[in-house]
């Protein structure tokens, strides 16, 4: 798999290193002549400098080539303009701009380019561990269309030693896996939920909250 990201930073740096691990060709894209020599000696990846909004530039890198592009440079203008030239000047599969104003990851959206905001997905995590104890984890994912939750049963969970079967859920919402002990469960309706079992759920955002409470209760 052939990734592309353009930006500058930190994240970069780590989003290359954690790509690269996985087996990926990386090929990054700065406009800046200094931290390029500087990625180029840190990381195992092709370093061009360069505007990544500009066509030849991502011609340059091997755009044509690409499964992913990644654009999360912290100017929202060009990261558009990158994803919209990935898609579709060079056919890139999979486009993905960082919205640094999260009103504009809408936008993005609406004009065809999937976009994910830092500020919603921290304000997302944020909210849920404040809110709720019981909640060690939320990933959202399909460009936030699916949240990925980690629940812990305490005490207080009403649904402590029912069965599963027991355990009313709205339509498209699914308990995953229970971990017990450190141990994977892939649960059937017959199994019981315990007190000190984590659980991973699937749920849509409109059914969120109410699986959540199903599991944690109704306490804020």
């Amino acid at each position: 798999m052939k990734v592309l990201i353009v930006g500058s930073g930190k994240t970069v740096y780590f989003l290359c290193k954690s790509f690269t691990a996985k087996g990926y060709e990386v090929v990054i894209i700065n406009r800046d002549h200094q931290e390029c020599v500087q990625l180029a000696r840190q990381v195992s990846a092709t370093v061009v400098c360069g505007d990544g909004s500009d066509a030849n530039t991502l011609e340059d890198a091997g755009a044509m080539y690409a499964d992913a592009m990644l654009a999360i440079t912290p100017n929202d203008q060009d990261n558009l303009i990158i994803c919209q030239l990935a898609a579709i000047h060079f056919g890139v599969p999979r486009a993905v701009a960082l919205a640094n104003d999260p009103e504009n990851a809408e936008v993005f959206q609406q004009l065809g380019i999937s976009a994910f905001s830092t500020t919603h997905i921290i304000g997302n995590l944020i909210e849920q561990r404040a809110s709720l104890e019981q909640v060690i984890n939320l990933l959202p994912v399909g460009e936030g269309r699916v949240n990925v939750t980690e629940i812990h049963l305490d005490e207080a969970s009403p649904v402590a030693g029912s069965a599963l079967s027991e355990v009313t859920l709205p339509k498209s919402a699914l308990v995953a896996v229970v971990i017990r002990e450190n141990q994977p469960i892939v649960p059937r309706g017959d199994d019981r939920l315990l007190e000190g079992d984590r659980i991973v759920i699937i749920t849509l955002p409109e059914n969120h909250e109410q699986v959540l409470k199903i599991f944690t209760g109704s306490r804020k």
